[in-house]
């Protein structure tokens, strides 16, 4: 009886603690859902003297939620994200807005990759040469890709006891071949033929790099470096050699390292920064600093400036318009969900403004590593049909490779950032063989029956027969030859010059352009003003929509504690450690690849 009570009484309390929490949730939600409405029936009032505040301390995508969420709860924290989009749109605002006195990067570690974190570089100097207002940064730690950002402020500062990292780039993948043999697993990878560099498998398959994976990722570090001093170089009147040296000797090894190596031009503390800001913008010193983030910027209302003989305003809704389209995530079959790119959704999407009348032209906006490749080609297949009635111009982020760029192929021009990730033109197989698994560690055998001689070919309870390998190279072959053939017909090139820069290999943005696979250098908004030109409308005579249209409010809500609650419970339960699991994400998505994939070939991480 005794322990009755005992585990009645854990059991009511249990369920007391759940209540509380969702009671505490609820409200929570009811509070943010009250704060979205008002933000979109009330603009953000912006007072004269007031300094745009950038901190960009969440992730930053390509393009941000049309409500934005700020819940602050145990794991559903934080669940906002920054969008590029938003980003540049804000930066352009704020150029021509005589209450905005400047920016204020306030920075430590950006969630960015390379090439995104350069478009933002690059915005911020276009800010400060177009408008004349200030721009200047502070961190008390600089990142190497926060120290990117920071390069395109007229004046760096970094606290007494900061730390400014510069030492190069590294790229490390996990091989979980060893894993896999204790396990009695073998993964079967059958890559097309003369596809050397798609590697993919053998992080499975090896225990080490190929030398053809290492002659790739060797190039694509160093494009990608090349690059990062490219932009800060000038900036800092540090030539390469002087950079390299830096880095090369990790010369900067404390703060005042970064004053003498020309780096930083001061060391600061926060409160000699922010009477430095009031100084350089023109502000009182007796009065607080008037801060303005991004996401209350965004809803602010800014009146355009009458020029050119103060001519009339046709009225924003009455503009053509250059329809905008997102593909960012891994390539799947079916509607688009967590952060993955559906066939079925970004097809409509383009179907949809390629049957509207009053967009004029497409720009694509991809960020993908690629994915299935039966779900690669019906997207292609849209922006085929897109291109044959209005142009279509891709905009690559981060990286656009494999079916990234299988996508990207069909469009009338293609645009990547210096350090985009991008072709990849391959494609792979993967089986895995657990006969070893099942049989010798779990003493599980199988046995059956089949009505024809290849219906048992895709188990993974034994290996595959010689014959059943062959029929599966001659798949990823077939596919291969598709790719190819795709990509020659939408860059103008035979199939023999594609395979000579597919085999499955890696570009950075600048070294694809130089073989033809990118046609310009350049950003969204570079794409953006591409279409418009294209389409016969100048920068003013059009405005942009995007889609796919996003979903309401409650599904981006619970979407994002989805991912927010899986990621607060891996860090309390692995802690620092928590970062492999992101390596172990690997091994699930190979588990659950299906028919041919069209996929970067590794899972690249640069620290």
């Amino acid at each position: 009886m005794r322990q009755f009570f005992k585990f009645m009484f854990a059991s009511m309390l249990g369920t007391l603690l759940v209540g509380v929490l969702l009671i505490v949730l609820f409200v929570g939600m009811l509070a943010a859902l009250g704060s979205a409405f008002s933000f979109e029936s009330k603009p953000t009032t912006i007072k004269d003297g007031t300094v745009l505040h950038l901190t960009l301390d969440q992730e930053i995508v390509d393009r941000g939620d049309k409500d934005q969420l700020a819940l602050d709860l145990g794991p559903f924290k934080a669940t906002s994200k920054i969008g590029l989009n938003d980003l540049l749109a804000d930066l352009e605002k704020a150029k021509t807005d005589d209450r905005i006195k400047g920016v204020f990067l306030d920075l430590s570690f950006l969630q960015g990759r390379t090439a995104t974190l350069r478009e933002i570089r690059d915005k911020l100097v276009d800010f400060r040469t177009a408008s004349g207002k200030p721009v200047i940064a502070f961190a008390d730690l600089y990142t190497q890709g926060s120290y990117l950002v920071a390069s395109a402020a007229d004046q760096v500062y970094l606290v007494p006891e900061g730390d400014l990292d510069f030492r190069g780039l590294r790229s490390e993948m996990m091989f979980f071949s060893g894993l896999f043999e204790k396990l009695g697993i073998d993964i079967q990878f059958i890559r097309g033929s003369n596809n050397k560099f798609k590697s993919f498998g053998e992080a499975f398959t090896e225990k080490q790099m190929s030398p053809a994976n290492r002659e790739q990722v060797s190039a694509l570090l160093t494009g990608i470096w090349n690059d990062y001093l490219d932009a800060i170089g000038p900036q800092r009147k540090l030539d390469k050699d002087r950079l390299n040296a830096i880095a090369d000797g990790l010369l900067v090894r404390h703060a005042p390292d970064a004053v003498t190596y020309g780096l930083v031009d001061g060391l600061k503390y926060r409160d000699e920064v922010l009477a430095l800001v009031k100084e350089r913008m023109g502000l009182p010193a007796d009065k607080p600093l008037e801060l303005a983030g991004l996401n209350r910027y965004t809803r602010a209302y800014v009146p355009k400036a009458k020029a050119e003989g103060d001519k009339k305003d046709t009225g924003l809704f009455k503009k053509p318009k250059v329809a905008v389209v997102y593909a960012q995530g891994d390539i799947m079959t079916g509607e688009s969900e967590d952060g993955r790119i559906g066939s079925a959704t970004l097809s409509e999407a383009i179907r949809k403004v390629r049957e509207d009348s009053t967009v004029k032209a497409i720009v694509l906006r991809v960020n993908s590593p690629g994915g299935s490749g039966l779900a690669s080609d019906v997207i292609w297949r849209e922006v085929q049909l897109a291109k044959q009635v209005k142009p279509v111009v891709v905009s690559m982020g981060d990286v656009a490779a494999s079916g990234g760029y299988y996508i990207s192929c069909a469009a009338n021009k293609i645009y990547a950032e210096p350090s985009t990730i991008t072709g990849s033109i391959g494609v792979f197989g993967m089986i895995p063989n657990m006969q070893g698994f099942f049989n010798q560690k779990l003493g599980i055998t199988f046995d059956g029956v089949q009505t024809h001689k290849y219906a048992g070919m895709m188990t993974t309870s034994r290996p595959l027969t010689a014959e059943e390998k062959g029929i599966i190279q001659g798949y990823v072959d077939r596919f291969y030859d598709t790719f190819k053939s795709r990509v020659a017909e939408g860059r103008k090139m035979t199939v023999a010059q594609v395979d000579s820069i597919g085999q499955g290999r890696v570009w950075t943005g600048t070294d694809a352009m130089a073989r033809g696979l990118v046609d310009a250098i350049g950003g969204l908004e570079a794409a953006i003003a591409e279409a418009g030109t294209m389409a016969g409308l100048g920068k003013d005579e059009f405005r942009t929509v995007d889609y796919p249209e996003q979903k309401d409010f409650f599904q981006e809500l619970m979407k994002g504690l989805n991912g927010e609650s899986k990621a607060w419970v891996a860090k309390q339960a692995f802690g620092e450690d928590a970062e492999l699991l992101h390596q172990f994400e690997a091994v699930r998505k190979a588990r659950g690849m299906t028919g041919i994939q069209a996929r970067l070939p590794f899972e690249l991480e640069i620290h």
